[in-house]
């Protein structure tokens, strides 16, 4: 992520957590993600109502975003001031699906420390595909999560979180 780097962690968590937010609130389903360079793509089904002949009919259609890096900067922003204003932090249950998967996905990727990623999703379970930074060379691993493990590792997430600032402050990360 260009606007990442130099940063002493690349932040795929709060990056996929924003925009698994987006998601979310577009009813999007069936996620495809790809990072470009300067940003990511994004496709989905999205359910559509028509009113034909006074009856009202739904229909799934393909949608593909883009979002480019000031974009996933203002979606972080406004999360994290949604959470600085004393809003209390959805846990699991309260939740989005799509902000807590990809946040869960997001620190995966983050212990990986990927250069690239491109991930899909189908009836909640995930492949992802990554190129690995260092000396492993230039070969693309391949993750998969099934919809139990995304379920484990939400359940798990608030045990990973970084430990609280001192002085009751909240952490850099919003958390």
């Amino acid at each position: 992520m260009r606007i990442y780097e130099g940063s002493p962690r690349e932040d795929f968590e709060e990056v996929f957590r924003s925009i698994g937010a987006f998601i979310d609130q577009r009813g999007m389903k069936e996620v495809l993600l790809a990072e470009a360079p300067d940003g990511f793509i994004v496709q989905g089904l999205v359910a559509t109502l028509s009113n034909s002949t006074s009856e009202f009919q739904g229909s799934l259609v393909k949608e593909t975003l883009t979002f480019l890096d000031d974009d996933i900067a203002r979606f972080m922003e406004e999360a994290i001031s949604r959470r600085g204003q004393g809003e209390p932090a959805p846990d699991a249950g309260e939740a989005s699906y799509y902000e807590t998967a990809f946040r869960v996905l997001g620190r995966y990727m983050d212990e990986q420390r990927p250069r690239d990623v491109f991930f899909f999703e189908q009836e909640g379970s995930f492949v992802l595909r990554l190129l690995p930074t260092g000396s492993g060379g230039n070969r693309h691993i391949l993750a998969e999560f099934t919809s139990e493990d995304i379920a484990d590792m939400i359940a798990r997430a608030p045990t990973l979180r970084y430990p609280p600032a001192k002085s009751g402050a909240t952490s850099a990360a919003g958390r």
